[in-house]
């Protein structure tokens, strides 16, 4: 079983966990080239400063947590299986009972819409995984976090292993030493995020 004291060494190592998507055991993942949202050059596209500007979405941060986490867990249309297990939602919960976990959340009337979740530990942000039920309601929810984490003044947005999705929304590459470097830096932050 996961221990939480063991995943938050892991994060300030530079791994992060995964689950097997066969068997549902726990693998610790240090890519070679870790993708990162830099936050001084991010921008939102026009749709979601649009959606932004009228509203379209409430978003809140912390409201339903497992609620999120569980929506993310759910294979998406293209895959028939998650790599976010019920040990990976027990502990990252729980991390989320520490102050250590949030989530940022799209509501649409009572619905949620889309949203995200991730670690913060000192002026880094892990974000671990995103979902929509709406179209681009996880965008905006990845706009709001930005604009939060520039605002508390945070250093590092992990966005983890590049995809097509994360160069959308800015994601840049760095090599393993590089991104060291920048997580001892951010660490070095004491940023409470909320």
């Amino acid at each position: 079983m996961l221990r939480l004291d063991e995943v938050i060494r892991a994060y300030l190592q530079g791994y992060f966990p995964m689950a097997d998507p066969e068997d549902g055991k726990v693998y610790w993942c240090q890519p070679h080239r870790r993708a990162i949202v830099p936050l001084d050059s991010y921008s939102a596209s026009r749709i979601v400063r649009s959606l932004v500007k009228k509203g379209t979405f409430d978003v809140c941060f912390n409201r339903n947590f497992e609620k999120v986490i569980r929506n993310c867990a759910t294979p998406r249309q293209e895959e028939s299986q998650t790599w976010i297990s019920e040990e990976i939602i027990a502990v990252y919960t729980e991390l989320h009972e520490e102050g250590l976990a949030h989530s940022v959340e799209c509501y649409c009337g009572n619905e949620l819409a889309g949203g995200l979740y991730g670690l913060a530990i000192g002026g880094a942000f892990f974000g671990e995984s995103m979902f929509y039920n709406i179209s681009n309601a996880s965008k905006v929810a990845f706009d709001s976090l930005v604009v939060h984490l520039k605002k508390k003044d945070y250093e590092l947005l992990d966005a983890q292993i590049m995809n097509p999705h994360l160069g959308r929304l800015g994601a840049v590459e760095v090599d393993h030493a590089e991104y060291m470097e920048l997580l001892r830096h951010a660490l070095r932050r004491k940023i409470h995020f909320i």
